[in-house]
């Protein structure tokens, strides 16, 4: 899943007004935020097989430490417990947070073939497979993102331009970015997904800036 993680971080802002959309962003796809890394430095792997599900070509052969349950419950633990001292926040937004982050590996195990770990050891692998039918996979994920919109569009009103103007750029950016994923050709290599994964650190600092250009509804 790929827009529908987003979707998440737009839809928490409901729950954590005072949470930055670029934090939310940050958690619900840390676990792809770690992973390219992890991919690169050789720890974790992947191939590319066109037409191993409907989808995607990404044959998802190891990764443990980025995606099991047990990985994303202790980067889920980190993540909030660091957000509460940095920011002295609530512990309901700590908890959000946790939530948020190991949304993740809910999402991924709805849409992925069974290759999503429990365990850091690797297995036993679960999956619904919703990748392996394309209709079904943009009528769910696109419905959970304009939800997640949403309820972000509820929470918030812009400051300014920029905070209207910048909002709907990242929503359509999003969206082409996914339709590109979805209908063009295999990635070239793997380091090519890797280092193009690096790229969501991008998103995370445009989510920070139209947060800074959006206030909180009356």
């Amino acid at each position: 899943m790929f827009i529908g993680h987003f979707a998440v971080g737009f839809g928490a802002k409901r729950l954590v007004p005072e949470v930055s959309l670029g934090t939310l962003f940050m958690a619900c796809q840390l676990a792809d935020i770690v992973w390219p890394g992890l991919v690169l430095a050789g720890i974790e792997t992947f191939e590319i097989r066109p037409g191993i599900t409907t989808v995607t070509p990404l044959d998802f052969t190891s990764y443990p430490y980025s995606h099991s349950l047990a990985a994303l419950a202790l980067w889920a633990a980190a993540f909030a417990l660091v957000h509460r001292a940095l920011r002295r926040t609530r512990w309901t937004v700590a908890i959000v947070l946790a939530l948020v982050v190991l949304s993740h590996w809910v999402l991924d195990v709805a849409t992925h073939r069974p290759d999503m770990p429990l365990l850091l050891h690797g297995g036993p692998l679960l999956g619904l497979g919703l990748w392996n039918s394309l209709p079904a996979t943009l009528i769910v994920e696109t419905t959970i993102f304009a939800a997640g919109i949403a309820l972000y569009v509820r929470a918030t009103r812009p400051r300014d331009r920029t905070g209207r103007i910048a909002l709907w750029a990242l929503v359509a950016f999003l969206f082409a970015v996914y339709l590109a994923a979805l209908f063009g050709p295999p990635p070239p290599s793997v380091a090519a997904v890797a280092w193009s994964d690096m790229g969501q650190w991008l998103l995370v600092a445009w989510a920070f800036w139209v947060d800074r250009h959006r206030e909180g509804q009356a």
